[in-house]
């Protein structure tokens, strides 16, 4: 259940682990296809959902990928950075915001920028002086609100033959 008014002490953020697999994916399954469908049509949307709303143990097991957890227990955020993303190989100074996600009852608590800040702090104590993202359509707002700014339109490949529409966007820290 969603107090009325989140505070900080009603969540808080720590580092992911393999075993948090699960509560993630499930989180990404209620967040991803209400969150985004406004922003997509259903013939992208839909089997793009099927690779994005999964934990990507990789980025589980990184120490940079962190959930938010309620008082009772339940993941309500997920988010992370690497310094790889996908094709795009590791630069000096760089960091990619990676796998962000907020159960919709709540978006607009402090969740995400939560996750955020662990991100910004964490990224700089490892040398990391700027942050990329690719951002889905429906995202840019929130991403704007933490600093970043849109640089261009993008299409992910996510597989052969499925692009997904996105906003590549940066910020130095």
């Amino acid at each position: 259940m969603v107090p009325a008014r989140v505070t900080a002490k009603d969540f808080s953020v720590r580092s992911a682990a393999l075993g948090d697999s699960a509560g993630v994916s499930a989180l990404l399954l209620e967040s991803f296809p209400s969150l985004m469908r406004p922003a997509y049509e259903p013939e992208i949307l839909d089997p793009a959902l099927k690779l994005m709303t999964r934990a990507q143990p990789a980025l589980l097991a990184s120490g940079t990928y962190y959930v938010a957890v309620s008082t009772d227990g339940k993941i309500v955020g997920c988010g992370g950075w690497s310094r790889e993303h996908h094709k795009i190989a590791a630069r000096e100074g760089v960091g990619h915001i990676r796998h962000f996600g907020t159960h919709p009852d709540w978006i607009h608590k402090g969740v995400g920028k939560t996750i955020y800040r662990r991100c910004e702090t964490d990224a700089r104590k490892a040398g990391v002086v700027h942050f990329d993202c690719q951002s889905s359509l429906n995202a840019e707002g929130f991403y704007r609100a933490c600093g970043f700014e849109r640089v261009e339109t993008i299409e992910i490949e996510m597989r052969p033959g499925l692009f997904f529409p996105a906003i590549r966007m940066q910020r130095s820290i």
